[in-house]
């Protein structure tokens, strides 16, 4: 089975930006972005990839990696 797992603790790890400053740049609620760090999202939101994104100046495959299990 494919699964496709958030990436976003990796990502801001190595640009050294904590989820509270994306949170900040985004505009996108902590709360939110806490759940796509912890990877507890469920159905993805292309807005909030897209200002993740956009504000990372990163592609969306910094953000998303497929696996099997």
């Amino acid at each position: 089975m494919t699964i496709i797992r958030l990436r976003l603790d990796k990502t801001l790890k190595k640009r050294n930006i904590s989820r509270y400053e994306l949170a900040k740049q985004t505009g996108i609620r902590y709360q939110i972005i806490d759940n796509y760090y912890k990877n507890k999202v469920i159905r993805y939101d292309s807005y909030v990839l897209g200002k993740i994104c956009s504000v990372l100046d990163c592609d969306i495959s910094d953000l998303l990696e497929k696996t099997e299990e």
